[in-house]
C-alpha cells in the first residue's frame, strides 16, 4: 500500500516537471484534445456508444499535431488519447484514406449530355427506320438541326438496347409493315344481320376502304339473293370506274353470294379478288372490326322496326361515323378528312339518330 502511494506521489513529480518543460502552445493543444475526449466521454455515458466520423477525424487532427510537436513518436500518442488505443486511431486513419480514394467525384470532363428530346428523336429514327445506320442517322439529325457524333448515337442506341441496323433490319419484317403499302388500294366486303322487333332478319352488304376506313353501305335487304348482290356490286363499280374508290384488290369470304356474276362485275375492273381462308374471319379483320363498332355504338341501342328504318338508320350513321368520327386506327382522323374547321367559336353538341350518338363542333364565329 505505501509502495502504490509512493508511485503515483513520483508520476504526479514526473507530470508536473514534463508540463513546466513544455511550451505554451504544446499546452494548450494537450488540454484541447483532454477537453475534446472528456466531452466523448459524458456523451457515451449519457447515449449509445457511437464515435461519429467527424470526432474521429477531430481526435487524429489534435493527437498528431501534439506528436509531431513533442516528438514523442507512438508511445507519447498511447499516453495522451487515453479513451482510444493508437490502434483504433491507426484504424480510423485508414478507414479515412480509403474513402478519400474510393469517393466519386464529379468531373466535368468529357462531352456533355444530350438533351431527353434529342435522345427521344434517336430513338424515334432508328424504330421507324430498321435500315438507316449511325451515318444515315447521323445526316438526317443534321438536316434537323443537331449537330452530333455518330459514336453518341451508337451509344444511344446501345443504352436503350436497340440493335445495329443489320439485326434491326431483319426484325422488322411484319405483315403489318408489308400490307402498309397497299392498304388505299385495298377494298374489303362483307355481310352481317340485324334482326328486327318482329324477329326478321334483314341482311346489310358494306364495303370499307382498308387505307383510309370509309364504309360504303350496299343495301339491306331480307332476302340476298346472288341477283341483289351483283346489282349492288355493279353500283360500288360505277363508284371504281369514276376514280372515287381506287382500288385495285377485293377481299372477301368464301360466301356462294360472291360468285358468279359479282366477281365477274370487278374482275372486268382489273381488279384483283382475294379470298380468305375458310372460317378464318381475322382475316377480314377491318370489316369484322366495324360490324363490331355499328353494333356496340348504334344498332345494340336501338329497337329496328323494319327494312326502312333500318336504312335510315345506317344512313345517318354511317354519315357520322365517314365525316365526324375520329379513328384511331388512322390517327385519330376522319375517314374523310375534315377541312377548315374553325378553333375558336363555342362548342355545340348535335344528337345523332335522336341523341342515340353525340358530335361535337365548333360553331363558326
Amino acid at each position: 500500500m505505501i509502495f502504490l502511494l509512493l508511485a503515483a506521489v513520483w508520476s504526479m513529480v514526473l507530470d508536473g516537471v514534463t508540463f513546466v518543460s513544455r511550451a505554451e502552445r504544446d499546452k494548450d493543444i494537450e488540454i484541447l484534445l483532454l477537453r475534446y475526449q472528456l466531452r466523448i466521454l459524458q456523451r457515451i455515458q449519457r447515449r449509445a456508444p457511437h464515435i461519429s466520423r467527424w470526432e474521429k477525424l477531430t481526435l487524429l487532427i489534435l493527437a498528431g499535431k501534439l506528436t509531431t510537436m513533442t516528438n514523442a513518436g507512438r508511445m507519447r500518442l498511447s499516453e495522451l488519447v487515453f479513451l482510444f488505443k493508437p490502434d483504433t486511431l491507426l484504424k480510423w486513419h485508414r478507414e479515412l484514406v480509403r474513402r478519400k480514394w474510393t469517393f466519386r467525384k464529379r468531373l466535368a470532363c468529357g462531352r456533355p449530355s444530350i438533351s431527353a428530346e434529342l435522345e427521344a428523336l434517336i430513338l424515334r429514327l432508328a424504330r421507324e427506320n430498321p435500315a438507316w445506320g449511325y451515318g444515315k442517322l447521323q445526316g438526317e439529325l443534321l438536316k434537323l438541326g443537331y449537330t452530333i457524333g455518330q459514336s453518341t448515337i451508337r451509344d444511344v442506341l446501345k443504352r436503350r438496347r436497340v440493335p445495329p441496323a443489320p439485326l434491326r433490319s431483319r426484325r422488322s419484317s411484319s405483315w403489318r409493315t408489308f400490307l402498309g403499302h397497299y392498304h388505299d388500294q385495298m377494298l374489303a366486303c362483307d355481310f352481317f344481320t340485324v334482326e328486327t322487333a318482329w324477329l326478321k332478319t334483314i341482311y346489310i352488304l358494306f364495303f370499307i376502304e382498308l387505307g383510309s376506313r370509309r364504309i360504303h353501305v350496299a343495301g339491306c335487304t331480307a332476302k340476298p339473293t346472288g341477283a341483289w348482290v351483283a346489282q349492288q356490286a355493279r353500283h360500288m363499280s360505277w363508284k371504281i370506274q369514276d376514280g372515287t374508290v381506287p382500288v385495285r384488290f377485293l377481299i372477301h369470304d368464301r360466301d356462294t353470294k360472291f360468285l358468279g356474276a359479282f366477281a365477274t362485275l370487278f374482275t372486268s375492273e382489273g381488279m384483283k379478288i382475294v379470298r380468305t381462308p375458310v372460317r378464318a374471319p381475322n382475316a377480314n379483320a377491318y370489316a369484322e372490326r366495324w360490324i363490331r363498332s355499328i353494333r356496340e355504338e348504334c344498332l345494340d341501342k336501338v329497337v329496328i322496326l323494319n327494312e326502312r328504318h333500318l336504312h335510315r338508320v345506317l344512313t345517318a350513321y354511317v354519315d357520322y361515323y365517314n365525316t365526324a368520327r375520329p379513328h384511331q386506327g388512322i390517327a385519330q382522323r376522319c375517314p374523310v378528312p375534315l377541312e377548315n374547321v374553325p378553333r375558336d367559336g363555342s362548342i355545340e353538341r348535335r344528337d345523332i339518330l335522336g341523341g342515340v350518338i353525340h358530335d361535337y363542333q365548333r360553331r363558326a364565329a
